[in-house]
């Protein structure tokens, strides 16, 4: 029993260090995007296209990016198709989302897997150890 214990203490310990850690990095990426910001307004404002600084080499870059609205994708998608560029399109189903779906139609056909779906997926069972506070 002591070894369960022992174990049970060091998931703990590492999930807490895990969350710790992932606050940290969001804090981390949200400096970086602000210094980054702020480095990349004053090259601009004073013309300056690239430096050395300590062996580093920092140079400005300007990207375009683009999303499909949210309200207009169905259309986007219809038209990229139709102008011949449908390889850009990806339907995809989300993992989490496909395993609740699965599991829902499990528990409505006697824990058995619909015949429609024999084949189209992969079943695994997977444990794991929860862990809250009591």
């Amino acid at each position: 029993m002591q070894e369960m214990f022992e174990l049970a203490d060091r998931l703990k310990e590492l999930r807490d260090a895990k969350k710790e850690a992932e606050q940290r990095v969001k804090e981390l990426n949200a400096a970086i995007d602000d210094a980054d910001y702020a480095l990349s307004e004053l090259m601009a404002q004073t013309e300056t296209q690239s430096f050395n600084r300590a062996g580093t080499l920092f140079y400005l870059t300007t990207t375009t990016r683009a999303s499909a609205r949210p309200d207009r994708k169905t259309e986007l998608y219809g038209a990229l198709k139709a102008e011949g560029y449908g390889d850009l399109v990806y339907e995809t189903v989300n993992a989490n989302s496909l395993s609740a779906f699965v599991k829902e139609q499990r528990a409505e056909n006697d824990d058995a897997l619909p015949e429609w779906l024999n084949g189209l997926v992969t079943l695994f069972e997977k444990s794991t150890v929860g862990v809250r506070r009591a």
